[in-house]
């Protein structure tokens, strides 16, 4: 029985390493993840205990609980098209390089090149907004117990806190991938306890709940735009479609399903359901507790001036203890999302490395004895404490600390990794039934999901551009930088460097995926 089981694995190694060689590759990082691990990585990068706590506000102050509980499964069902749809790509093309890889197959270098770079903005700017929250919510955890921390709140600490994080995912994604794997199974559990812990927690201990009236009609225009109105074109064409980033924002990163495909046992299958699974099942676990988060609003106006924080939410309907649990919980599940978005961001930049599309690239793509890209983890880290410098200026709206630049590295994420998923899928629909179909395929459905995930991304990605205060519109007579969302000018600045660079140098040498096996 052993020796038919042994030979068993032994086949499927070898159909994983003919497909990978099929594609151009020798199989060097190690192949020991199993579908469960595949869908975990996904389903903990995309994190509802980081992303509903820390992007929570997004929803509140750009349209209220009726932004949250309508548009959250919405979007979402609109996400799952899109996950669908790479799915699709994924079963077709299961490389480390995944995005970067689809669109060179499908559409030549240039596009290969705009979306490794456009993918891997996306993946550095999650990494570091994941990092960042949970540096906020631990601070926030020993502040609930401990009166004289919180009363000598800092920024420069929670920075420091937030550098700490970042080294101790660099350090278990340098030295063990075996404690890794480990570590995105447990994740999944603790995502869905944690998230039942904190529904039942809310639904049983606060003093009274909201009506489904507030729940589902409440609305907030906490922006300063068009004096607070929450009527009007301008509430309903530029208020509120902000709100959809909280969605698009936390259901993110589930292409670590693809990038890790290399390291995955029977990928073509696995890669495939970790994209779309992680995608359902986030999608109804997030919105229960969005739900369980807006019922336990004990009082509106007072999380409106507290701009839509959920550690005030928590403090007016539990006692401090209780909400100290909540956080806990939910920090603990952002240390789980900081590890796998490490992981992923990482194995993105070595492959787009080992096809020489970056700077360093020689160093870039080596591995270590356990073959591990230790450069492009160290280098995932550094980057994203740059990308998070202006979280060091202090900003003020309604009197509360604001995380201004933390929404803005959000929308940054959402844009450059929506935009790097476009381009494949826009490429699969236009290559039509020639598209060489893995095992894992939508059919002639694809006809009408592609297109519709294209828009969907192009409107998400101008709405991630929109100012998130007042202040920080150009056109405000109370303008100041500090208040800026910024993803415009890293987004569009990247753009243009990006197409000077190709003009000037790289179409001259960069000829998309090299293989590393002879034919």
């Amino acid at each position: 029985m052993v020796s038919l089981e042994a030979g068993a694995r032994a086949s499927e190694n070898d159909a994983d390493e003919a497909a990978l060689a099929a594609l151009g590759y020798r199989q060097e990082l190690t192949r020991s993840w199993s579908g469960f691990s595949n869908f975990a990585i996904s389903f903990s990068m995309i994190s509802i205990l980081s992303g509903c706590f820390t992007s929570f506000g997004l929803g509140w102050n750009n349209g209220g609980s009726v932004a949250i509980a309508w548009g959250w499964p919405m979007v979402s069902i609109l996400i799952l098209v899109i996950g669908l749809c790479m799915s699709e790509l994924v079963s077709a093309f299961p490389t480390s390089g995944g995005i970067y890889w689809w669109a060179s197959k499908l559409g030549g270098p240039r596009a290969g090149y705009y979306t490794g770079w456009l993918n891997m903005i996306g993946l550095l700017a999650v990494t570091a907004s994941v990092a960042y929250g949970c540096a906020s919510f631990f601070d926030t955890v020993v502040g609930t117990f401990s009166q004289s921390w919180a009363d000598g709140y800092s920024l420069t600490r929670v920075f420091i806190e937030f550098i700490v994080i970042l080294a101790l995912a660099a350090t278990v994604n340098i030295f063990s991938s075996h404690l890794l794997a480990i570590l995105n199974n447990l994740s999944v559990w603790w995502h869905v306890a944690g998230a039942a812990a904190v529904v039942v927690i809310l639904l049983a201990l606060p003093d009274h709940h909201a009506s489904l009236g507030a729940v589902f009609t409440h609305t907030v225009n906490n922006t300063g735009f068009f004096g607070g109105s929450t009527g009007g074109a301008g509430f309903l064409l530029f208020v509120l479609p902000i709100s959809m980033i909280l969605t698009q924002y936390t259901i993110t990163g589930y292409d670590a399903s693809a990038h890790l495909s290399e390291e995955t046992k029977s990928a073509s299958h696995a890669a495939a359901k970790g994209i779309w699974r992680s995608i359902l099942y986030s999608g109804i676990g997030g919105w229960i507790l969005l739900l369980a988060f807006l019922f336990a609003v004990q009082d509106e106006n007072g999380l409106t001036k507290s701009n839509g924080a959920i550690p005030a939410l928590l403090k007016q309907s539990l006692s401090p203890n209780w909400t100290g649990a909540v956080l806990i919980i939910s920090t603990v599940g952002q240390f789980f999302c900081v590890f796998a978005c490490t992981t992923s961001t990482s194995r993105m930049m070595y492959a787009f490395s080992r096809d020489r599309a970056i700077p360093a690239a020689g160093t870039l793509s080596k591995l270590s004895g356990k073959h591990v890209p230790v450069a492009t983890v160290l280098v995932t880290a550094v980057i994203s404490v740059i990308l998070t410098l202006p979280a060091l200026v202090k900003v003020d709206i309604n009197g509360s600390p604001t995380p201004v630049a933390f929404y803005a590295v959000v929308s940054i994420g959402v844009v450059g990794l929506y935009l790097s998923f476009a381009i494949p899928i826009f490429l699969r629909w236009k290559a039509g039934d020639s598209f060489p179909a893995g095992k894992w395929t939508l059919g002639s459905k694809y006809k009408w999901m592609a297109p519709l995930a294209v828009v969907e991304i192009l409107v998400t990605s101008v709405i991630a551009m929109f100012p998130t205060a007042e202040a920080g519109a150009p056109w405000s007579p109370d303008f100041a930088w500090k208040f800026v969302n910024y993803t415009p000018i890293v987004v569009l600045g990247a753009l243009v460097l990006l197409w000077a660079a190709w003009h000037l140098s790289v179409k001259k040498w960069f000829t998309g995926p090299r293989t590393t096996i002879d034919a």
